[in-house]
């Protein structure tokens, strides 16, 4: 669909399939239904979301609790994404949510009314306890200058900068000496590549762990 006439038609069908009487441009409105004396349904149409349909389908909220946004289906490669947070965001302002397929199909993503997303203690609990593992706030509530530091970089930056004061170290030894409990195992993965395995669990500072140490001074600086 290229153009914001050209959903009308497809939703228009749909809601007369379901008894309304459908009008198009009423008053502000983009699509007006009306059905048996029932609260009006209104849709908004856009050919993709933006903030500007979300702001116009609020402002119909005062009018109807009945309101739908009606937008092109996303395609793409970030489309899925795309329908999933704004089928969220949707659901949370109590919106309706319609979408239209190239071929013409209409689907109704989801139904206005009042939504109460449950807490996911899961995730919650993984926010805490990297919370707790992360050491000062080195990245003031957002990117430093190379990135964000997570509670594992710093363990790796802690494992690092001991190596590169003894060369090389057993696992245990660094754990001891860091305070890293997975210290081990942390090398092992290896996952920056800033480890050398020398010998059965004894470890050194490779030429990217080195330059890791550099790249994350101020970063490593903030965090102690």
């Amino acid at each position: 669909m290229n153009r914001e006439q050209d959903l009308y038609p497809p939703i228009k069908a749909l809601l007369e399939r379901q008894g309304f009487t459908v009008k198009g441009e009423v008053g502000a409105a983009d699509i007006v239904a009306v059905r048996n004396g029932d609260d009006p349904v209104i849709v908004e149409l856009k050919l993709k979301f933006s903030l500007a349909v979300f702001h116009q389908a609020i402002a119909r909220l005062k009018i109807t609790d009945q309101v739908y946004i009606g937008v092109n289906k996303p395609t793409g490669r970030t489309a899925r994404r795309a329908l999933k947070d704004n089928l969220a965001l949707c659901r949370r302002l109590g919106l309706g949510l319609i979408t239209v397929r190239a071929d013409g199909q209409v689907e109704v993503q989801c139904d206005p009314g009042p939504y109460a997303p449950r807490k996911n203690k899961a995730k919650a609990a993984r926010m805490l306890r990297e919370f707790d593992r992360l050491q000062g706030d080195p990245n003031s509530g957002g990117a430093t200058r190379h990135g964000i530091v997570t509670a594992y970089r710093q363990d790796a930056l802690k494992c690092a900068s001991h190596l590169a004061e003894c060369s090389a170290a057993k696992g245990s030894d660094v754990a001891k000496a860091t305070g890293v409990p997975e210290a081990t195992r942390l090398m092992r993965d290896n996952h920056y590549g800033w480890f050398d395995k020398v010998d059965t669990g004894i470890y050194a500072l490779s030429k990217a762990g080195y330059d890791g140490l550099k790249h994350w001074a101020y970063s490593w600086e903030e965090a102690d």
